[in-house]
């Protein structure tokens, strides 16, 4: 998982390099952003089983819970769209 996630963020960039030659560079993420991706998705993991645990012993829903999941999904998306640009 952890190389697919590094080839997602992986950025391309196409060039005309020497004599018209069209070259490929790419350029890998930061370690420090490898790290918040994979430390945000272990905590959407351990949020999403709080929140089931919640549900199944108090049989109630915790909007709290559910808000910070969605923070921080929408988080891994934004980062996952912006590193491609």
């Amino acid at each position: 998982m952890r190389s697919l996630i590094k080839k997602a963020l992986t950025r391309t960039i196409a060039r005309k390099g020497p004599r018209g030659k069209q070259q490929t560079i790419k350029i890998p993420p930061s370690q420090k952003l490898l790290y918040a991706v994979y430390f945000s998705l272990g905590m959407v993991a351990c949020l999403t089983a709080l929140e089931a645990v919640h549900l199944i012993v108090l049989g109630t829903w915790n909007p709290e819970i559910f808000a910070v999941i969605s923070a921080l999904i929408g988080n891994i998306t934004g980062i996952f769209l912006t590193q491609k640009t």
